[in-house]
């Protein structure tokens, strides 16, 4: 994004101003992608954000690059690693919950065929453009985040509350958040839905 043109988070941080920029909105269809986003929006939980993406390649290289599949087979002598690495967050619910979420994953990929056609399938495959004007006006959550949480938590899934569920859709794009004032937010509107 140019200089000159300011985004709609009006942050100095620019860890998170490269992620406004190039990443949170834009519709996400790779599985290992949308993975990586629901375990780093679980372990978010009570942190800021910013915590998470300073971690963030900590995380890739301690849970191999949020493949599910390697996930979802971690043992108790990987965890206890998981659990000494300075570089994540340390929280043994939250790892468990990583793990758990790996194998609930791949049973959603076995009966969908992936888990962007399940996830995907709850909006028709068509991001919703909210049309902020301010960010009093963005939601925590809403009735559809609430629905497919309960889902997602019906399939085995933990730290999916609807607040986590709707920060997801936010993140890869399922709703775009930028408020209407922000050049992100047209260029989201234009670009291809799938």
């Amino acid at each position: 994004m140019e200089k000159n043109k300011p985004n709609c988070w009006d942050t100095n941080d620019v860890v998170m101003a490269k992620y406004h920029d190039e990443e949170w909105g834009i519709p996400q269809h790779d599985d290992r992608k949308l993975f990586e986003f629901l375990i780093l929006e679980g372990f978010q939980a009570g942190l800021s954000w910013s915590t998470i993406l300073n971690k963030r390649e900590n995380f890739r290289k301690a849970f191999d690059n949020f493949d599910f599949i390697r996930v979802a087979e971690y043992g108790s002598r990987k965890i206890a690693a998981l659990l000494k690495d300075s570089g994540i967050i340390r929280n043994r619910l939250k790892i468990n919950a990583a793990v758990g979420n790996a194998k609930a994953f791949i049973t959603i990929r076995k009966g969908f065929g992936t888990f962007d056609r399940y996830i995907w399938g709850f909006i028709n495959r068509k991001p919703v453009n909210n049309k902020l004007r301010s960010f009093k006006e963005m939601p925590a959550k809403t009735a559809l985040s609430d629905l497919i949480s309960r889902d997602l938590q019906n399939r085995g899934f933990k730290f999916v509350g609807s607040t986590i569920v709707y920060a997801h859709m936010q993140a890869t794009g399922m709703v775009n958040d930028h408020l209407v004032s922000c050049p992100r937010y047209r260029d989201l509107v234009k670009r291809p839905t799938t």
